[in-house]
């Protein structure tokens, strides 16, 4: 009976499927066809929202569960899933699973096999972001640098193709995505002394297209802020969030990482491209602008957190712009068709530098980065972990808010005397860190609705439990989704920042909801397993169970 059951849902699959095209994910985000979620960030611009309003503040009351699946996995979910013809695909470190959207009946489940030993050198968490759909094909990266194409339909792998050596300290733990016919990756490693790269591959056949390295080496424009020799190739500059696409532009925006090693007195000047933002060409890789969030950085502030595009008014005149909060502090709003920034403004406690210089685009460092670069122990705000960390933002272009997690950590930070030994494989940092010491009931953060330009909350939720992991999902209900370290799936009300709804999953979110419908209605679903680096689980041991799973909700009849 079971295997009558799969074949009919096989059967029923295949005769929906069919293959994505470039212009199915050009359509995606722009409220023309919400039984689909084809990309990462609900769309190219990755503004994390949906027009969808049955749910809403209303009717969010009669929200209740209508599926769940176990993904059997204990270290941890952070995927976005994508939806297509009815059929959602997830994924984790372990495996891809495909499931039937109107029963959460599992259709196929592929292992993701990778390199034990691998593990190792994943500095943070084994993680997996998420898929990217074309052509009849899924396409999913491995810890240990694979990248491969799976046929949508059954599951079986098409090709496979290595990205990167892994015992050289590499690693992908994001979503691949395909802009303009090319599938794009980047990798991770920044604490290994890799040098980093963003990789264009043929989506058919998975051949190399284009490596675009993001520290500049010789004959390269920004080569001269790297020291002589060949720091540069162990420079960092991982490339570990999936970058967003403006297809009017032909631009495709990736961040950049922390420098190698972290201490950058070992590497004297700006090191171009390291936390920063690169605006590529998707066909051949090519370096069209750039804009370095923190220059000679040296306190492993990664500029890898999403690049949200939007059309918003600045100072009377309708921008093309790009929003980032930064690791470092700062929320950013740039010109994406140049790089050229329009806003530089704190969004929490700032130590190590004063402001943005807006002439010149450069932050103003403090006496506290001073001291850090002379060797003093320092106490750094924010903490290595950053203002705002992986966990992405949403920007509804109705209210012109964005709505992200915040994080108000210190860190005591200070660079070892000594320049690290480079061995391949082994970790490359030079620094001592460690957390300053909590006050009782202080927040650990904010979840919060910002004005891009300024940075000035409409509101602010404390979150004095456990620091918070989860991304968020804005919608024309009215309502900001969202889930916490201790398992509740929530409901904001964008207005007024009242949770207004929440559901226990059973381990903790650190990932991204989605919302989307299938037979005119409208549902959200959530991946739901306690994961990440010691950060994220260094207050929860002992108190949050692991344990992978999908959850789904839909809104009761009245």
């Amino acid at each position: 009976m079971v295997k009558l059951s799969a074949a009919i849902l096989l059967a029923a699959f295949g005769a929906l499927a069919h293959a994505q095209t470039e212009q199915d994910l050009l359509r995606d985000g722009n409220g023309s066809n919400t039984d689909n979620v084809l990309t990462y960030g609900m769309g190219y611009h990755q503004q994390r929202y949906s027009p969808l309003k049955q749910i809403n503040k209303s009717t969010v009351k009669r929200l209740v569960p209508v599926w769940s699946l176990s993904l059997a996995n204990e270290v941890g979910e952070q995927a976005q899933p994508l939806v297509y013809n009815g059929v959602m695909y997830v994924s984790n470190v372990r495996q891809t699973v495909a499931i039937d959207i109107a029963t959460g009946r599992q259709i196929w489940a592929t292992p993701i096999e990778w390199d034990p030993a691998a593990a190792r050198v994943v500095c943070c968490g084994l993680s997996n972001r998420g898929v990217a759909l074309y052509d009849g094909k899924v396409f999913v990266a491995s810890i240990d640098a694979y990248l491969k194409a799976l046929d949508a339909k059954n599951g079986k792998q098409i090709w496979r193709t290595k990205v990167a050596e892994w015992k050289e300290g590499y690693s992908i733990t994001s979503a691949p995505t395909v802009v303009n016919g090319v599938l794009i990756t980047g990798m991770t490693g920044g604490e290994y002394g890799v040098r980093g790269f963003v990789a264009g591959y043929h989506p058919e056949t998975g051949s190399l297209l284009w490596r675009r390295h993001t520290t500049a080496g010789p004959g390269e424009k920004g080569h001269e802020t790297w020291p002589a020799g060949n720091a540069y190739l162990r420079g960092g500059g991982s490339t570990w969030i999936t970058g967003s696409y403006d297809p009017d532009l032909d631009l495709t925006y990736w961040g950049t990482s922390n420098g190698g090693p972290w201490d950058a007195n070992w590497r004297p000047g700006d090191n171009l491209w390291v936390a920063s933002v690169l605006a590529l060409r998707p066909k051949t890789g090519q370096i069209v602008w750039h804009y370095q969030w923190t220059p000679a950085e040296t306190y492993d502030y990664d500029g890898n957190n999403e690049n949200v595009l939007a059309d918003i008014t600045v100072n009377g005149v309708k921008r093309k712009v790009l929003m980032h909060a930064d690791r470092n502090g700062f929320l950013y709003v740039l010109d994406r068709t140049n790089g050229e920034l329009l806003a530089g403004n704190p969004y929490v406690t700032v130590n190590w530098a004063e402001r943005i210089d807006t002439a010149t685009g450069r932050p103003v460092e403090t006496e506290v980065a001073k001291r850090l670069r002379s060797g003093e122990k320092v106490e750094l705000k924010p903490r290595w972990t950053g203002g705002k960390n992986w966990f992405p933002m949403a920007f509804n272009p109705n209210t012109g808010l964005l709505y992200f997690p915040m994080k108000e950590e210190t860190a005591i930070y200070q660079i070892n005397k000594e320049m690290p030994a480079y061995k391949p494989g082994e970790r490359y940092q030079g620094v001592e860190n460690t957390t300053a010491p909590r006050t009782p009931g202080a927040a650990w953060g904010y979840y919060a609705a910002l004005n891009p330009l300024t940075a000035k909350p409409k509101w602010r939720m404390p979150l004095t439990e456990f620091p918070m992991w989860s991304g968020m999902l804005a919608t024309g209900g009215g309502l900001v989704f969202s889930g916490k370290l201790t398992g509740e799936f929530i409901a904001i009300d964008e207005d007024t920042g009242r949770i207004v709804w929440q559901f226990q999953t059973g381990s903790g979110i650190n990932a991204q909801p989605i919302t989307y419908t299938h037979n005119g209605r409208q549902y959200v679903t959530v991946l739901s397993g306690l994961g990440g680096g010691t950060s994220a689980k260094r207050e929860t041991a002992g108190k949050i169970q692991p344990g992978g799973s999908v959850w789904t909700f839909a809104l009761m009849p009245d």
